[in-house]
C-alpha cells in the first residue's frame, strides 16, 4: 500500500471540501448558522479523510501514470470552477464593505441575472455547440483542431455578450420605466451607485458564463485533441516548467497525479488570454447597453448594440476601403473608426489559426493591451450613461 498516495488523496479531498465551504454556505446547501459551529467542521473534514482514502485505494489499484495523470487533469479542473465560484463570494463581500450602496444594486442585478431563464438557456446553447464542434467534419486536412478552438472561443464571448445586452436592455428599462428606480433613489442611493451597480452585476453574471464555458472549452479541446489526433504529428511534450517541477519532486504515483494537476493548469494558463480578450469585448457591450437604457426602449438599446458590435468589426476595413473615395465617404468611414470601439481587436482567431503558435508572453502582453483598450471604452461608455441619467425623470 502506497501511504504517500493515501496522504495526497486525503489532502486534496480536504482542500475541495475547503473550497465548497464559501459557496456552497452562501447558496444554501449549508445552513450559515451550521457552518460557525465545531460538528460542521468535524463532519466535513472527516467524511473529506474517508473520501480521499477510498480514493487512494481505488488509485492505488489503478496506478498507470496516464490514469493517474488523468485523474490529477479532473481533480484541478473541479477545484478550477469551485475556486471560480469564491471569487464571486469574496468579491462581493468586499464590495459591499467597500461600496455598500452600490454593492447592494449590483448584487441584486447578479442575482437577478442567475435567476433569468435566458441566462441557463445561454449557457447551454453555448455548451451545445461547443460539442456539436468536435463531431463535425471541417474537412482541413488535420487542421480541424483549429477552427474547434475558433468556434468555441467566439461562443465563450458570444453567450455572454448576448447576455449582457439583453439584462442590461431589459433590467435598467424597467427599472426606470416602472418606477422601481424611483424608490430606489430615494433611499438615498445616488444615481451613479445605481448605474454603476447594474453595470458591475451584469458584468459578474456574464464573468460567471465565460468562466464555465471556459472551463468546458478547454475539455472540448482535450476530448478533440483524443477524438482526432493530428496527423503524422509527434506526441507533443509536457511544458518546460512542468518538467523541471516533476523533476524536482521526484517519480511515483504522487508525481503522477501532480503532473495531471500541472497539465489542467498549463491548458486553463493557455485559453486565459483568449477568455480575458473576448471578455473585455463583453464588457464594452454591456456598458454600451446600460447607457443607451437610461434613455431608449429596450428593442431600439438592442439594435444599437447590434449596430455597434458589426461596425465595430468593420470599421478597420471601411478605413481601408474608402482611403481613394470623396471626402465626404472617406470622413464618415474616419468618424466610424474614432467614436467607435474597434471590436476586430478582440479577435482572437489571427491567434488561432497560426502554423506557429504565438509565443506566450508576446500573447499575454498583447491581451493586457486589448484589456486596456477594453477598460477604456468601457469607461467612456458608462460615463455617457452617468450624462444621460444625470438629468432623467424618473417620476
Amino acid at each position: 500500500m502506497n501511504a504517500a498516495l493515501l496522504g495526497t488523496c486525503i489532502a486534496l479531498l480536504i482542500v475541495q471540501f475547503l473550497a465548497l465551504v464559501p459557496w456552497a454556505s452562501i447558496v444554501g446547501l449549508f445552513a450559515r448558522r451550521d457552518v460557525r459551529t465545531r460538528p460542521f467542521w468535524l463532519i466535513g473534514l472527516g467524511s473529506a479523510a474517508v473520501l480521499g482514502l477510498f480514493l487512494g485505494f481505488y488509485l492505488n489499484s489503478n496506478n498507470d501514470p496516464r490514469v493517474l495523470a488523468n485523474w490529477g487533469r479532473f481533480y484541478f479542473s473541479v477545484l478550477h470552477l469551485q475556486l471560480g465560484m469564491d471569487f464571486f463570494v469574496a468579491t462581493f463581500l468586499l464590495m459591499l464593505q467597500v461600496w455598500p450602496k452600490g454593492g447592494a444594486v449590483a448584487l441584486a442585478a447578479f442575482q437577478e441575472g442567475l435567476r433569468q431563464p435566458k441566462y441557463w438557456v445561454l449557457v447551454v446553447a453555448g455548451i451545445s455547440l461547443m460539442a456539436v464542434s468536435t463531431i463535425i467534419p471541417f474537412f482541413t486536412f488535420g487542421e480541424d483542431i483549429k477552427v474547434v478552438k475558433e468556434l468555441c472561443f467566439v461562443c465563450t464571448m458570444l453567450m455572454p455578450g448576448i447576455f449582457g445586452l439583453l439584462a442590461a436592455s431589459i433590467s435598467v428599462s424597467e427599472e426606470i420605466e416602472g418606477r422601481t428606480a424611483v424608490t430606489l433613489m430615494s433611499k438615498p442611493i445616488l444615481r451613479r451607485d445605481f448605474l454603476l451597480g447594474k453595470f458591475v452585476g451584469i458584468a459578474l453574471a456574464a464573468l460567471t458564463m465565460t468562466i464555465f464555458l471556459g472551463w468546458w472549452l478547454i475539455w472540448v479541446v482535450l476530448y478533440k485533441d483524443y477524438l482526432d489526433p493530428p496527423i503524422a504529428a509527434p506526441e507533443v511534450p509536457d511544458p518546460a516548467w512542468i518538467t523541471e517541477f516533476i523533476s524536482g519532486i521526484g517519480q511515483g504515483s504522487v508525481a503522477d497525479i501532480i503532473r495531471g494537476m500541472c497539465l489542467w493548469i498549463s491548458d486553463a494558463g493557455e485559453a486565459l488570454p483568449g477568455l480575458v480578450i473576448g471578455f473585455c469585448q463583453v464588457m464594452v457591450i454591456t456598458a454600451l447597453a446600460v447607457a443607451l437604457a437610461t434613455r431608449v426602449p429596450m428593442i431600439v438599446n438592442i439594435v444599437a448594440c447590434f449596430a455597434v458590435y458589426f461596425l465595430g468589426h468593420l470599421t478597420t476595413i471601411l478605413t481601408e476601403v474608402t482611403a481613394r473615395e470623396n471626402a465626404l465617404v472617406r470622413f464618415i468611414a474616419q468618424l466610424f473608426d474614432t467614436i467607435l470601439p474597434s471590436l476586430d481587436n478582440f479577435d482572437v482567431g489571427p491567434a488561432i489559426i497560426r502554423d506557429n503558435p504565438v509565443p506566450p508572453m508576446d500573447y499575454t502582453i498583447y491581451a493586457a493591451h486589448v484589456t486596456l483598450y477594453g477598460l477604456t471604452f468601457t469607461a467612456i461608455a458608462l460615463l455617457l450613461g452617468l450624462i444621460l441619467f444625470e438629468d432623467r425623470d424618473l417620476a
